[in-house]
C-alpha cells in the first residue's frame, strides 16, 4: 500500500468517527417504519407500493456493500467511507424533498447504496488502525451500534414525527456533515499503489446476480404459501440468479482486479464464516417478528409488544463490546461457537415451550446475546485475519453480503410460515424451530474453524 500522508489521529478518535457514521446508517433502518403511514397518505400509496420502499433499499444495500468495500481497497479507506456517507446523506435529502413516489424511491436507492458501504469500510479501517490484540474490542464497540439504534430509533422517530416525516431523513444532514468533517481529518488515507482497471463487467454481473436473488427471495416470501404465481415468479428469479453464478466466477477469475476475488472463498475458514453469517442473518430477521409473536401469544398492544424487546436490545448493547474483549483474550472460534449456542438456545426456547412472559424475556435475552456476539467482532476479526491487507475491504464486503442475504431469506421464511398459519403463535414457533435447526447444523460446522492454538506461528506473526 502506498501512503499519501497517513492521518496522525489516535485510534480512539478514529473509532469515534466510525461509531457515529455506522450509528447514523443503523438508525435509518430503525426509524423509517414510523414514517410509512404519513408517506402513504402524502403519495396516495397502497400496501404493495409501500413494500417497494423496503425492496429498493434492500437491493441497493446489497449492491453497495461489496462495491464500496472493494473501492476502499483501491482508492483508500477515507475516500470510500466519505463517499458512502455523501451518498447516504444525498439520498436522505432526495427522499425528504421528493415530489413524487418515483423520486422517493430513487432517493432510497442512493441512500441504501451509501449505507451498504459504511459498516464494511468501517471494519476495514479498524483492521488498518488497531493492532491485532485490540481489534476485537474495537469491532465490538462498533457492533453495539445496532442495539443502540434499535433502542433509540423508535424514540427518535416518534419525536421527529411531531414535526413532519421529512425530518426523519433530514436529520441525517447535520449528523452526516459532522461525520464527513471528522472523517476527512482523521481516517487513514492509504490506497493501492497499483493502477489497475476497475472490474466493471464483474460489478455488473454481481449486481444482476444479487438483484435476481433478492427479488426471487422477496417474491417467494410474499407468496406465503397461497399464491402459486408468486412462487413460480420468485423461483424463476432465484434460479436465474444461481445460473449466473458460474458466469460471475468466470468473469472474476479473469479480471485484473476483481470486485469479488475468488480467493476470498479459497480457504475453508472463509467459507465457514460466510455460512455462519448467513445463519446469523436468518436469526436477525426472525427477531423483527418478535413483536407480532408477542401480540399473538399475550394479546398485548403493538406498543407494549415493542417494549417487550428490551431484554434483547439490552444484551445486544452490552454483549457486543464484551464479545470483542473475549476475542482478544481467548480467540474468535470459542466466542463464535458461544454466540451460535446462545442463538440456538433462544430459538429453541421460543419454538419448543409454552410461552410465558418470563420465558419470552429469557429467550429474547439469549438470542440477543448470541446476535451481539455474531454481529460484532468475531466474524469480522476472522475475515481480517484470513485475507491479505489489500483485500481487507473486499473481505468485509463479502461478509456484509452474506449477512444481508441471510436477512432476506430469514424474513421470507418467517413471513411465509406465519402467514400460512394465519398469524397464530404456532406459526411463529414453527418458523423459529426451522431456523434453530439450521443454527444447530452451523454450530456443528463451526468446529472446523481454526482455534488460536491450531494456527501456525507464522499465521500469528502475520496477524500481529
Amino acid at each position: 500500500m502506498a501512503d499519501r500522508g497517513e492521518s496522525p489521529a489516535s485510534p480512539f478518535r478514529v473509532l469515534g468517527v466510525l461509531f457515529v457514521g455506522v450509528l447514523m446508517g443503523a438508525l435509518d433502518i430503525a426509524i423509517v417504519g414510523p414514517a410509512l403511514p404519513a408517506i402513504r397518505v402524502e403519495f396516495g400509496l397502497d400496501g404493495q407500493d409501500l413494500s417497494w420502499i423496503f425492496n429498493v433499499y434492500i437491493l441497493f444495500h446489497l449492491l453497495g456493500a461489496p462495491i464500496a468495500a472493494k473501492l476502499s481497497d483501491r482508492i483508500g479507506r477515507r475516500d470510500a467511507y466519505v463517499g458512502s456517507i455523501v451518498l447516504f446523506v444525498a439520498g436522505s435529502v432526495i427522499v425528504a424533498t421528493a415530489s413524487s413516489f418515483t423520486a422517493l424511491l430513487a432517493g432510497r436507492a442512493i441512500q441504501a447504496f451509501g449505507a451498504g458501504g459504511i459498516f464494511p469500510v468501517a471494519a476495514a479501517v479498524i483492521g488498518d488502525t488497531f493492532p491485532a490484540e485490540r481489534r476485537g474490542r474495537a469491532l465490538g464497540l462498533v457492533g453495539a451500534v445496532f442495539g443502540i439504534a434499535f433502542l433509540l430509533g423508535p424514540l427518535l422517530g416518534g419525536m421527529l414525527l411531531q414535526f413532519s416525516w421529512h425530518w426523519l431523513f433530514l436529520i441525517n444532514v447535520p449528523i452526516g456533515a459532522g461525520v464527513l468533517w471528522q472523517a476527512w481529518r482523521t481516517l487513514p488515507t492509504r490506497r493501492s499503489a497499483a493502477k489497475r482497471p476497475f472490474d466493471v463487467l464483474g460489478a455488473l454481473c454481481l449486481s444482476a446476480v444479487l438483484a435476481l436473488l433478492a427479488f426471487g427471495i422477496s417474491d417467494l416470501g410474499a407468496a406465503r404459501g397461497i399464491a402459486a404465481d408468486g412462487y413460480f415468479r420468485g423461483g424463476a428469479l432465484f434460479v436465474a440468479g444461481l445460473v449466473l453464478l458460474p458466469l460471475l466466477r468466470w468473469i472474476e477469475t479473469r479480471a485484473t482486479d476483481p470486485v469479488l476475488h475468488p480467493a476470498l472463498l479459497g480457504s475453508t475458514e472463509l467459507k465457514l464464516i460466510a455460512v455462519i453469517a448467513l445463519a446469523t442473518g436468518f436469526t436477525e430477521a426472525a427477531m423483527v417478528f418478535l413483536p407480532s409473536m408477542a401480540v399473538a401469544a399475550f394479546a398485548v398492544t403493538e406498543a407494549t409488544a415493542s417494549f417487550m424487546l428490551l431484554p434483547l436490545v439490552a444484551t445486544l448493547i452490552v454483549g457486543a463490546p464484551a464479545a470483542g474483549r473475549l476475542v482478544d483474550a481467548i480467540g474468535a472460534k470459542t466466542v463464535i461457537q458461544g454466540g451460535l449456542a446462545c442463538c440456538l438456545a433462544g430459538l429453541l426456547a421460543f419454538g419448543l415451550f409454552a410461552l410465558t412472559r418470563a420465558s419470552f424475556f429469557g429467550a429474547g435475552a439469549l438470542t440477543g446475546l448470541g446476535l451481539a456476539v455474531l454481529l460484532g467482532a468475531p466474524l469480522r476479526y476472522v475475515v481480517m485475519r484470513e485475507v491479505a491487507e489489500d483485500q481487507r475491504g473486499a473481505g468485509q464486503g463479502l461478509l456484509t453480503l452474506s449477512l444481508s442475504i441471510g436477512q432476506l431469506a430469514g424474513a421470507a421464511l418467517v413471513g411465509g410460515v406465519t402467514t400460512a398459519r394465519a398469524g397464530q403463535l404456532s406459526g411463529f414457533q414453527e418458523a423459529y424451530l426451522w431456523i434453530g435447526a439450521g443454527t444447530a447444523i452451523v454450530l456443528v460446522l463451526s468446529t472446523g474453524l481454526k482455534s488460536a492454538a491450531e494456527r501456525s506461528p507464522v499465521d500469528r506473526a502475520i496477524e500481529s
